[in-house]
């Protein structure tokens, strides 16, 4: 082999090393969560009584140990929203439904007598696992049953 095909093949050999790393080091793409509301309660959903749905990345959120990720408004019953960026996986969702319109989602906790929801299998929050790059659709269904004291 002469000193110059060796000295290409030494830089095809580099070329291809460095283009492997470089694809290992890119982003694998975002996870998109999509939430389908489903509230059947008797409240009136409208831009002044919003449904807030709120991103979590552990169950913890339903003994009240979690801080939310993300939140997110519905202005309809079975409005849809739309997580495009989550960032840890399995996520996990809730609703709550002010009927008073006054929590704006922002300023603590839903107050005393919102509806909540989650979405869940059993009673547990239901983990929800997104491969990156790829997206989700789930259905958070529910009504006036459960209401914060």
């Amino acid at each position: 082999m002469t000193r110059k095909r060796f000295l290409a093949l030494c830089g095809l050999t580099a070329l291809c090393s460095l283009a492997a790393v470089s694809q290992e080091a890119k982003p694998e793409g975002k996870r998109t969560l999509a939430v389908q509301l489903n509230y059947t309660g008797a409240g009136h959903v409208d831009e002044k009584h919003k449904i807030f749905v709120v991103l979590w990345d552990s169950p913890d959120f339903a003994q009240g140990q979690a801080m939310p990720v993300a939140l997110l408004p519905a202005t309809a019953k079975d409005g849809v929203v739309t997580f495009s960026d989550v960032q840890k996986v399995p996520a996990y969702v809730s609703a709550a439904y002010d009927p008073n319109g006054g929590w704006d989602g922002q300023s603590g906790p839903p107050p005393s007598g919102s509806s909540l929801g989650m979405y869940s299998k059993g009673g547990a929050p239901e983990p929800i696992d997104i491969v990156a790059g790829k997206s989700v659709n789930v259905t958070l269904s529910f009504d006036d049953s459960f209401k914060k004291p």
